[in-house]
């Protein structure tokens, strides 16, 4: 399964999806004028993994900001990462948000409540949303 690899811009997330290592990264801001375009080949790719996923997969959710549009997306991502726990697959998933963003925090625990997942929340000084900068 070929590696999914999608750049950010100002208004849309790195997304890096390795069926190999079971690294699966969204990084940056998710404000696109199109959700459904950035996202559909993303849950396209998201169907062909669960089938045959690595050893273990790891979610990394290093997002400054996202829309309504796609938190929809977003939810949809952590559907198929508890498809993977429904059927005993080893994940874990890593919700990053700034120290002091309490409403990145709350929509992080909404996003358990809904998915019955549990994420490893980890904070970060303001401005060091990017990789390598925690």
């Amino acid at each position: 399964m070929e590696k999914l690899e999608i750049t950010g811009t100002a208004k849309t997330p790195t997304i890096i999806m390795d069926a190999v290592s079971g690294e699966l990264l969204f990084e940056g801001r998710s404000n696109p004028e199109n959700a459904n375009e950035l996202y559909e080949p993303v849950i396209r790719w998201l169907d062909r993994y669960v089938e045959q996923p690595a050893a273990h997969t790891h979610l990394k959710l290093n997002l400054e900001l996202f829309n309504t549009s796609s938190s929809k997306y977003i939810l949809e991502v952590l559907k198929k990462i508890r498809y993977l726990a429904d059927n005993n697959h080893p994940f874990n998933v890593t919700w990053m948000y700034e120290d002091d963003d309490l409403e990145m925090i709350d929509t992080a625990e909404a996003f358990e409540m809904m998915t019955g997942l549990r994420f490893e929340k980890v904070s970060y000084p303001e401005g060091g949303y990017l990789s390598g900068q925690q």
